[in-house]
């Protein structure tokens, strides 16, 4: 097996009062997992918490201090009116950044081809000064920067298909003209931004491309799309490539609009894993963002490994 799986128990202690990102999400990923006999074949990555030092390649210092103290709390509180934290929530959070970076070097070290990184919190809203959207640290962002920092990585490509845009990772790349990131998501929508006119500022402009999606579309306009992005980053040459993994826009995925199905997620993989195949020696990192019909999520994320894994 050529693909690796980050997964650690401790992000099943994050949770919140009857909220939709839940624990449960990872335990019906585990599930489908063994179910499918995937299991006890993908290379386990124990990931480690990411260090202050990594965090503040993405983000504030004042924001970080201020996870931390509530993060820590017996008290569940709000970063905003989306996204919570509880005693378990800094442990948790540093802990799937660590383990985005920890997949970093898994396929940097060429000790596996590909990973699927199963953490929570998830990620790609969160901002350089705060979090929303359900998500307390980028990941994603977190774990280019050190791929960046530590592997001396120049080209990257991040592929967001989560049914939302991921403000905070344009955020985080909008002005870096090393980082190509590509989303696919509904518009209008939350969180309000990914524009197609949103390109980029300065020594970054084009290396943002979003395509916005009509409430309804489905496989075909979704891989239509993700053609067209994938012309730009076969282009970039990229030497690694990230998959913001949200699953969300699955059709039974009441918290979207879209209509993707397990067959669209195979396909979407294969044709990325091309792309990474061409350039950067098949290395792709891929993270969990959104997914909240558990039947949904854990049958698309074993489309998309089975994706991942194929010869």
């Amino acid at each position: 097996m050529t693909v690796g799986l980050v997964w650690d128990d401790l992000y099943l202690a994050h949770k919140g009062p009857n909220h939709v990102e839940r624990p449960a999400r990872l335990r019906a990923i585990r599930k489908a997992l063994e179910e499918a006999g995937l299991w006890d074949r993908l290379v386990m990555i124990r990931p480690s918490p990411a260090d202050e030092a990594c965090l503040l390649r993405v983000h504030a210092p004042e924001y970080i201090a201020r996870v931390r103290a509530t993060g820590q709390s017996k008290e569940v509180t709000w970063l905003d009116p989306d996204t919570y934290v509880c005693g378990a929530s800094w442990d948790a959070a540093v802990l799937a950044a660590g383990g985005a970076c920890a997949a970093v070097d898994a396929v940097m070290k060429g000790q596996v081809r590909s990973v699927f990184c199963a953490v929570r919190p998830p990620g790609h809203h969160a901002c350089r000064d705060h979090g929303m959207g359900f998500c307390i640290f980028n990941n994603v962002a977190v774990a280019a920067r050190h791929a960046q920092a530590v592997h001396h990585v120049r080209r990257i490509v991040i592929i967001d298909w989560d049914v939302h845009h991921g403000n905070g990772t344009q955020e985080a790349f909008w002005r870096d003209p090393d980082v190509m990131y590509i989303s696919i998501h509904q518009s209008p929508f939350y969180p309000g931004t990914g524009s197609a006119s949103e390109v980029g500022e300065g020594p970054g402009k084009g290396h943002i491309r979003n395509f916005p999606m009509h409430r309804g579309s489905g496989d075909k306009e979704f891989l239509a799309a993700l053609d067209e992005g994938l012309k730009a980053a076969e282009a970039f040459r990229p030497e690694l490539i990230f998959i913001s993994a949200g699953f969300d826009a699955h059709k039974n995925d009441t918290l979207g609009g879209l209509a993707y199905t397990e067959e669209g997620y195979t396909e979407a993989t294969r044709r990325v894993r091309r792309v990474a195949d061409a350039s950067a020696s098949g290395r792709i990192v891929s993270l969990l963002e959104g997914g909240y019909d558990e039947t949904a999520l854990g049958h698309s994320v074993v489309a998309h490994i089975k994706a991942l894994a194929a010869p």
